[in-house]
């Protein structure tokens, strides 16, 4: 139990060591806080499920590390079900970059620890009593008091369903495999994409070639995958594009995993605590992003359970409010409907003479290179009606990735 014994104290339990868990923890700790982590993995870097890409915005304003970060991509290509004259986008800016999440990981983690989080690993949380929270490790349970506890233990959270916060029930199950590339081919970093209900029912299918890596991947609804998500990939991993210079026995990584698509929860917080990054669906519903999300919702948790550590008020909780960050997705949940209604790869190959025109380009070229990220506080309560400043109206119109 690294050192908890048997009962123990904190002012925050973080349950979950995800990027969203140890965030939020190391933040904590930072401010002078005693924060308990409990993961149940022996380590963050194992069973990894994000893809690991991080949009530009996120790259401007985190101090991610350089060297566990892929060369920048610039170009994103989506194909029809054919895969035949894909649509190219390009832009002036350096987009995506694909982390090498299980490196990433490991220094968040050495991060929390140097920071004063007690790291909890092969632990499990196994629900509470009041503000005692109990926990299983491999030196036997341990009763720990906390202040508050975080939920950052994923889509189906457990701490949700105690703290009686809203769950997420709108998810897709998503799977990627990762290759080293045995040779550099002429084909500038490409983000493919391709379009096609039989291989990502109600999603897409994707291969990220950065030129050192190739991330192949499919996501769908569950219940659309008539041959198994397994079987699935297979089908897609030998005939998807963008694989120049992959040999298939270098698979040196394989993910997978729930992904929750119904854009914020509106309940995320309760006087005795509040979920963070997957568990509170900060998760964009149209491209399932979720670093970003994860990281921005997760500065704005330390920050109101810092308040409320130094004030003993619990009411500031109701500031973490997911009901005023969901106004910020109408517009991608709308397009989360359409897109899972293509239901066959005739309705798909049908959308693909909008998707070619100016408009339809236009579009896409928002939705993949816009200048928007997961909206701040200020922003939710602007787009919530509670803020009609005549500064509002002078913004510039961003979009969410």
């Amino acid at each position: 139990m690294n050192g908890l014994g048997t009962t123990a104290e904190a002012d925050v339990l973080v349950v979950g060591a995800g990027l969203a868990g140890l965030h939020t923890a190391t933040l904590l700790a930072r401010k002078g806080h005693d924060v308990v982590l409990a993961e149940r993995r022996a380590s963050p870097a194992s069973a990894i499920r994000t893809t690991g890409i991080f949009v530009r915005k996120t790259l401007d304003d985190f101090p991610l590390p350089p060297d566990c970060l892929g060369p920048p991509i610039r170009r994103v290509l989506l194909y029809p079900p054919n895969l035949r004259r894909p649509v190219g986008l390009v832009s002036g800016r350096d987009e995506y970059r694909v982390g090498d999440m299980g490196p990433l990981y490991t220094r968040a983690a050495e991060d929390a620890a140097a920071s004063g989080v007690r790291m909890a690993l092969s632990t499990r949380y196994v629900g509470r009593t009041g503000a005692t929270f109990h926990l299983a490790g491999r030196e036997g349970p341990t009763t720990l008091r906390a202040r508050f506890v975080v939920g950052a233990d994923g889509a189906r959270s457990r701490v949700a369903h105690d703290l009686g916060l809203d769950r997420n029930h709108h998810l897709l199950v998503g799977a990627e495999e990762v290759f080293a590339l045995s040779e550099t081919g002429d084909e500038p970093p490409t983000f493919h994409c391709v379009l096609d209900p039989s291989y990502a029912p109600g999603y897409l299918a994707w291969v990220v070639n950065d030129g050192r890596h190739a991330h192949v991947g499919v996501a769908g609804y569950a219940d659309r995958f008539p041959h198994g998500l397994r079987r699935t990939m297979e089908r897609f991993s030998a005939a998807a594009p963008g694989l120049t210079g992959v040999t298939r026995p270098d698979a040196v990584e394989r993910r997978g995993g729930p992904i929750p698509v119904g854009g914020v929860l509106r309940r995320i917080s309760c006087p005795d605590g509040l979920l963070v990054g997957d568990a509170a669906g900060a998760v964009s519903p149209l491209t399932a992003g979720g670093l970003d999300p994860c990281l921005r919702l997760s500065e704005h948790a330390a920050t109101v359970l810092d308040t409320a550590l130094r004030t003993g008020d619990r009411g500031t909780l109701r500031t973490y409010d997911g009901s005023a960050l969901r106004t910020d997705f109408r517009g991608r949940l709308m397009l989360r409907g359409a897109l899972s209604q293509l239901r066959t790869p005739a309705a798909a190959t049908a959308a693909f003479p909008l998707l070619r025109s100016r408009f339809g380009r236009a579009v896409a070229g928002r939705v993949l290179f816009g200048d928007r990220s997961f909206p701040t506080p200020a922003e939710a309560e602007v787009g919530a009606g509670r803020d009609r400043s005549p500064r509002r109206r002078e913004r510039q119109p961003r979009r969410h990735r």
